[in-house]
């Protein structure tokens, strides 16, 4: 059994204004996103300017925030937050919701994508690859809270949170930190490096995410405000988690007959982006 770090959620204090190592961890998100996707801008033939990348990664951060904040008060908590409603402000006692914030990040992408005239699928594989290092510190932002700690368990790396009880538990905040955040990153990375038919990267991302999260949801103490829904099993992250593994998996059979078609040629544009057009 490992001991818990207890690490003073609060980082830094300046007289009464208190900044919280979950604000660190979102700062910190979004500051890796921005330079990630200035890498990714700067490819030869990416289609991207720095200047888009800055402008889309702002506009992300504000969907991010209120998508998840929103999220996780209509998902999992509304009766807290109905009894409470500046509780909706404090977000540093935790509460964010990813499937909220994917939602608001597509808002936004879908937006800025008719704004700036470029198809929605491009952008949203343009940030894919952009997203886990943020789940990743989101993760350990949770850890550090001492919250969504796993089941009882006897392996050697268990620990034992506070206000969890006395006995060891699946450090489940890192078992999604790793997933989610580290091997989802490196492997679409990699992936992205090459030019792959629109949609590809976007699906990846999802069904890769949505594998991790529901298999690391077996591991982990379910919100207790709601418990299983289904089946003494099956909780609420995994049944958000299944319309994202749908969608992902139809973007990738759509990518690879698009790859694979015969009577389509890759073209790829001026502003280094691929288009596959038909042959007559």
């Amino acid at each position: 059994m490992l001991s818990y770090p207890a690490i003073d959620p609060v980082a830094v204090s300046f007289g009464p204004v208190r900044l919280h190592w979950y604000g660190v961890m979102y700062i910190a998100a979004f500051l890796v996103a921005w330079l990630l996707g200035r890498c990714r801008a700067a490819r030869p033939g990416s289609g991207w300017s720095s200047d888009q990348v800055d402008d889309l990664v702002t506009w992300a951060m504000l969907g991010v925030v209120l998508g998840a904040r929103f999220g996780y008060v209509l998902l999992y908590d509304r009766e807290t937050y109905l009894a409470d409603p500046l509780e909706i402000f404090r977000v540093w006692n935790g509460g964010m919701s990813f499937h909220g914030g994917l939602a608001g990040v597509l808002i936004i992408a879908l937006g800025w994508s008719l704004v700036h005239k470029k198809r929605f699928l491009d952008v949203t594989d343009f940030i894919a690859p952009l997203v886990p290092p943020g789940l990743l510190f989101g993760r350990l932002g949770n850890f550090i809270n001492g919250e969504l700690w796993g089941k009882v368990t006897t392996v050697e790396w268990g620990m034992v949170f506070p206000g969890a009880g006395d006995l060891a538990r699946h450090p489940t905040q890192l078992y999604e930190a790793g997933l989610e955040g580290l091997v989802l990153f490196v492997i679409l990375w990699f992936y992205s490096r090459r030019h792959r038919p629109l949609g590809a990267v976007s699906g990846l991302f999802a069904v890769l995410y949505a594998l991790f999260r529901m298999t690391v949801e077996f591991f982990r103490v379910p919100d207790p405000q709601l418990g299983y829904l289904l089946y003494g099993w099956v909780t609420m992250g995994q049944l958000l988690c299944l319309p994202l593994l749908l969608v992902g998996l139809l973007l990738l059979a759509r990518a690879s007959h698009e790859k694979n078609d015969p009577s389509r040629n890759k073209v790829v544009l001026d502003d280094g982006s691929v288009v596959w057009i038909k042959r007559r």
